[in-house]
């Protein structure tokens, strides 16, 4: 709707680059824009009365005849307040495209090349497979996972990955800890230890003995580390948790993809060619990075950076993404500039790559902090913490905070249940809905949204935050703040309470007042939308 009414005042404003915005207080409009302010100097007059001069010929232009009242305000502001009409045919137009099947909001499609969707890869959980994923690898995962419903809606065509790195350093670790715990190598502080190291310890124990019983202690790591040792069972498993309400590796809504850094894996043929290579050291000074960058160790083994410059190579320019979108842990803060230098080194626009970086968590208990550590075992895993305050409440407390800022996970507050609980709040709003529903029959047939009326303030608010939805996923899909999307489910939250409790939909006759019903008809589709993009669920009761 924001973008509608956009592209209409800029026929009629000047060509300038100004902003139109929801209003905090429905004192000041529905909408106010900075126009005046861009265009003070130009005309040497004060915003307040350039903004007087913008809303008389806004007035003078209204050719629609959208907007009731359009005024100034100080220090500058124009603001519009749009006919209620206006609002209600947005409304049936919403609500009847949240009950469809159609994967877009209001059909929108969004071009690439050619005139095709645009094509988006977005790239999360991507962690090492060396335990069990943490809550860290959960907060990334939601993140991606939603953000992907979001593009969807908006009207892209998404693919999700994660990238298996199951070679290097850390992974030879992991083999020398399973070993140390088998007591084949001395133990050290650098092993991962915990648990789940003595399980898969157990594990191989057999086939280590077995088959390698002459071997030296870097064979027996290079065993133990292989594409063969079961260590996936576990770390990978819970990857299925982090990215989707159900197990990816059945209805497909994961493309799970292994890359190796090896000259043998065929993604990697001639992904090089393109990249400035000397001694072994990528020249990246100058193209956005800090320094150089090696490439291939003086043992010749290859590093991450070669292998995510080949995964970058075969996203871009194999499988013809427009945009590359990954989310990354804090540790990986520093690493994005070289990405991009790598990228456009092989003749790709770096500003299609985009990385979101994602800040550290934590665990709060009883108001005391939980410490945690994965190399030394001692952590609260993905699985762990689903299981103690269920999949939706640890969706939806990751998905409140922005990526970029630090968070403090509280399980007792997910575990309330109670409208102190966020998730409950809203979950109680859409079951409010449908057991009013319920009570009617053939509810959609009966009651249409075009007789609606709105009659008071509860109803007013409720219906001008219906209408929100479209720009909410667009804005969304546009600056990738997904906590933008659980802000507006509670504040749509709030309108929907507030309205249930001051309104009689069902009569004292048992008989349902139209005008009311049709508007919580319409609510519980939103909410429907809604529940789905951010991958809950809607009880039944509560």
């Amino acid at each position: 709707m924001i973008l509608e009414l956009r592209d209409y005042l800029k026929k009629i404003l000047p060509s300038v680059d100004w902003t139109l915005e929801r209003t905090a207080d429905d004192k000041f409009g529905d909408f106010a824009s900075n126009i005046a302010f861009k265009l003070s100097k130009e005309r040497k007059a004060s915003p307040f009365v350039v903004a007087q001069g913008l809303a008389e010929e806004v007035v003078k232009n209204d050719s629609e005849k959208i907007f009731t009242r359009v005024e100034a305000a100080l220090p500058g502001f124009v603001n519009f307040w749009v006919r209620e009409d206006f609002f209600l045919k947005k409304l049936e137009l919403i609500s009847g495209d949240a009950t469809s099947k159609k994967q877009t909001i209001l059909g929108s499609r969004i071009s690439g090349k050619d005139g095709e969707r645009k094509k988006i890869n977005l790239e999360f959980v991507s962690a090492n497979p060396t335990g069990p994923l943490t809550m860290a690898n959960g907060r990334g995962g939601f993140l991606g996972d939603v953000l992907g419903n979001v593009l969807e809606a908006a009207g892209y065509e998404v693919t999700r990955e994660y990238y298996i790195n199951d070679a290097g350093v850390q992974i030879k670790k992991l083999g020398e800890s399973v070993l140390a715990a088998l007591g084949m190598v001395p133990k050290s502080e650098e092993h991962y230890q915990g648990g789940y190291i003595k399980e898969l310890a157990e594990k191989m124990r057999e086939k280590i003995a077995r088959k390698h019983k002459s071997t030296k202690a870097q064979k027996q790591i290079e065993i133990a580390s292989s594409p063969e040792a079961p260590r996936n069972d576990g770390s990978l498993e819970q990857i299925e948790i982090a990215s989707s309400p159900e197990d990816p590796r059945n209805d497909g809504s994961l493309e799970q993809i292994e890359i190796a850094s090896s000259p043998e894996a065929p993604r990697n043929d001639g992904s090089l060619e393109q990249i400035e290579i000397a001694s072994g050291t990528r020249n990246d000074a100058g193209r956005g990075d800090d320094k150089d960058r090696v490439l291939i160790k003086s043992d010749g083994e290859a590093t991450y950076f070669l292998a995510d410059l080949a995964y970058h190579y075969d996203k871009f320019l194999v499988r013809k993404f427009d945009q590359a979108i990954v989310i990354w842990g804090a540790d990986h803060h520093g690493y994005v500039g070289r990405v991009k230098s790598g990228i456009e080194a092989m003749g790709i626009d770096p500003h299609n790559f985009q990385a979101l970086i994602v800040q550290l968590i934590r665990l709060v208990r009883s108001g005391k902090e939980v410490k945690m550590s994965k190399r030394k075992g001692d952590f609260i895993t993905l699985d762990d913490l689903v299981k103690d305050v269920g999949r939706d409440a640890a969706r939806f407390f990751f998905l409140l905070h922005t990526p970029t800022t630090h968070m403090d996970f509280d399980l007792d507050a997910a575990k309330e249940r109670s409208v102190k609980n966020p998730v409950y709040y809203l979950q109680y709003a859409a079951v409010r809905a449908g057991s009013i529903l319920k009570k009617v029959k053939d509810v959609s047939k009966k009651f249409n949204l075009k007789d609606l009326k709105i009659e008071n303030g509860a109803q007013e608010r409720l219906v001008k935050a219906l209408v929100q939805m479209p720009d909410i996923i667009l804005e969304t899909a546009g600056d990738l703040e997904v906590s933008r999307i659980t802000r507006y489910a509670t504040e749509l939250a709030r309108h929907f309470h507030n309205f249930y409790e001051k309104e009689r939909v069902i009569g004292g006759d048992g008989k349902p007042v139209p005008n009311k019903l049709v508007l919580v008809l319409a609510s519980r589709a939103i909410f429907e939308k809604l529940f789905k993009i951010l991958g809950i669920s809607i009880p039944r009761k509560m």
